[in-house]
């Protein structure tokens, strides 16, 4: 992205534009900011699905197995804390697990008749696909920071950590 980029106008300047053409009376700076952060979200699920695709996973294959070898060794887990950390359903995550057990990149610990406690593990060829596809992530991220100075990207963390803490505190009230 060029220096010149950041003058011109892009696509959300151009609906915002329209609204208030349409709708004089509209207050839609909201659109100025989340429009471009929704636009942002899916390039970059674009660029996850294809970083994670090169390395043989599916995104939710890559936020299980990530969640694990983030916990540090020895890379486990129950159910229970990888549904809170990927905000899926209990039954989502067994389903998960399942399949990735399938796939021989995590093991369950032991049989138990409660699966939901039983520790689930990286397996060896969990953590290479993991370590393999965080690194072709990030290059992939890079790239899609490349436009903004180290400077504005801090900037840019901060606001959106802002942004984000209150939709995820816990006093915060679920979306209508």
């Amino acid at each position: 992205m060029s220096t010149d980029a950041k003058n011109e106008p892009d696509e959300v300047d151009r609906v915002v534009a329209a609204w208030r053409r349409e709708r004089s009376g509209l207050d839609v700076t909201p659109l100025e900011v989340l429009s471009r952060v929704t636009r942002l979200g899916k390039h970059l699920d674009l660029a996850r699905r294809a970083a994670f695709a090169d390395s043989g996973l599916e995104s939710w294959e890559f936020d299980v197995l990530a969640a694990l070898r983030r916990s540090g060794e020895p890379y486990q887990l129950t159910p229970g804390e990888l549904t809170r950390q990927t905000m899926v359903t209990s039954g989502t995550m067994t389903n998960r697990v399942d399949r990735l057990v399938a796939r021989a990149l995590v093991e369950r610990a032991a049989a138990q008749s409660d699966r939901r406690s039983v520790p689930v593990g990286l397996t060896a060829a969990g953590r290479y696909l993991v370590d393999t596809a965080i690194e072709r992530l990030l290059e992939r991220e890079r790239e899609l920071l490349s436009g903004l100075s180290a400077a504005d990207q801090s900037q840019l963390a901060d606001l959106l950590r802002s942004l984000l803490g209150s939709f995820e505190t816990s006093s915060a009230k679920p979306p209508r």
